[in-house]
């Protein structure tokens, strides 16, 4: 009789689990130069194998099409060529990033003699839940990689065929680098329940990080037996002050708005103080009309946009705090910039937040007063970004205050442990 052990026994998602965490293991020692050489070879790969990747991500395009699906997702969705080779130029750029394993963040001797060091270690395995954008299946990889993580990715089913692409790539490079192939893997199954148990994998997996829309970051934060680290929504603002430059205020919203309004960082309201209305917002109106947003404004927005080319609506309640990731932006008047930081504080969910001003004080007041992971003095909400930064490919960008706050970029993936060398010392 064939005796079944414990392993065979458990789940897809289980059994995916352990072993990333024997690859996550096998990971946490190895030297720079081995983890640089696996990334090199998986943008190498991306490159060489382009076509089937685009070829399973029309597979996805044509359903989410057929779905009804809105074009703002499509184009999350969508892998072209230029895409593929951006994203491998991403993982060659984290290849050039230092290695934040074992850095030293504080070490002392102390007056007993023994010698003291906190260093950086990879946080283990990493579960990444996400939505739409298949991207992210090659950035989580090179980021945890580069950090020692073994990383267990649950895309959505709209984008299952491109994500199974990708992993296949990122799987047969790694593993041909001498590296654990299961330091990267697709959750199994396709439905709710896989994405249940990869949240009550604790003691298996460290940490997971959600990105997506407002839904799916609550349903991980509020159902996660695992610890989270929460990547929230961008209902990102651009304040325009009384001391505002025109022609840069202009320039900064419509790129804040308009470059790519499908992502995060795009802005999705704007707020002028009540001085520079008059001449701002006729000019503001026209070029957003010229980009084609749709403006929900208040009461004296409308009045500005009876005289426009812009197509204005009333703003409700619910305009205030929504992200609408497409061609629309809410917009209203405001008394001061006071004013505008109590509008931010009540509708903000702590993304990034701009103003645009000649005014050194009123920057200086701004930047105190908003609670935001990224504050902009006359510079684009669209900056708020790991690559921007200079961080390599971000893996999410947290809202929260523990254990990251802002981009996630390689350090943000490490703990930290304590290293304590004595010489027979003993505690008396």
């Amino acid at each position: 009789m064939t005796t079944l052990s414990p392993y065979d026994s458990m789940s897809p998602v289980t059994q995916a689990a352990y072993r990333a965490k024997g690859a996550a293991a096998d990971l946490a020692p190895l030297p720079r130069a081995e983890k640089d050489d696996a990334l090199l070879a998986i943008a190498d790969a991306l490159e060489v194998r382009t076509s089937d990747v685009v070829e399973a991500n029309a597979k996805d395009i044509e359903r989410a099409r057929a779905a009804g699906t809105g074009e703002t997702v499509i184009d999350r969705l969508t892998l072209t060529p230029e895409r593929i080779r951006a994203i491998a130029s991403d993982v060659r750029d984290v290849v050039a990033l230092p290695d934040p394993v074992g850095e030293v963040v504080r070490g002392s001797t102390l007056p007993n003699g023994i010698d003291l060091r906190q260093v950086r270690v990879p946080l283990g395995v990493v579960g990444i839940i996400y939505e739409a954008r298949p991207n992210v299946t090659v950035d989580a990889a090179a980021l945890c990689l580069k950090s020692g993580n073994a990383v267990l990715l649950r895309g959505s089913s709209s984008a299952y065929e491109s994500n199974s692409a990708l992993v296949r790539v990122l799987r047969d490079a790694v593993g041909g680098s001498g590296l654990p192939a299961d330091a990267v893997q697709l959750v199994p199954g396709d439905n709710r329940e896989s994405v249940r148990e990869l949240m009550r994998a604790r003691g298996l997996v460290d940490v997971l990080i959600p990105r997506g829309g407002a839904s799916l970051i609550r349903t991980v934060v509020q159902e996660s037996t695992v610890p989270v680290i929460e990547t929230g929504t961008g209902n990102c603002h651009v304040y325009v002050d009384a001391h505002a430059d025109l022609d840069m205020a202009i320039d900064i919203l419509i790129n804040s708005k308009a470059q790519r309004p499908s992502v995060c960082n795009a802005a999705e309201t704007l707020l002028v103080h009540q001085d520079i209305a008059p001449r701002f917002l006729p000019l503001a109106l026209d070029a957003l009309a010229e980009a084609g947003v749709t403006v929900h404004g208040d009461e004296r927005v409308l009045e500005y946009g009876k005289d426009s080319k812009a197509t204005v609506v009333e703003a409700t309640t619910d305009d205030w705090e929504t992200e609408y990731l497409s061609y629309d932006i809410a917009a209203a008047v405001v008394d001061s910039l006071d004013r505008a930081v109590d509008h931010i504080r009540l509708w903000t969910s702590g993304h990034t937040e701009a103003i645009v001003t000649t005014s050194q004080q009123a920057a200086r007041r701004f930047t105190q007063l908003v609670d935001s992971t990224t504050v902009a003095v006359n510079a684009s909400t669209r900056f708020t970004d790991g690559g921007q930064f200079g961080f390599g490919a971000e893996i999410g960008i947290s809202t929260q205050k523990l254990h990251a706050r802002g981009p996630m970029g390689l350090p943000e993936l490490t703990s930290t442990k304590y290293i304590v060398t004595g010489d027979g010392h003993i505690r008396r």
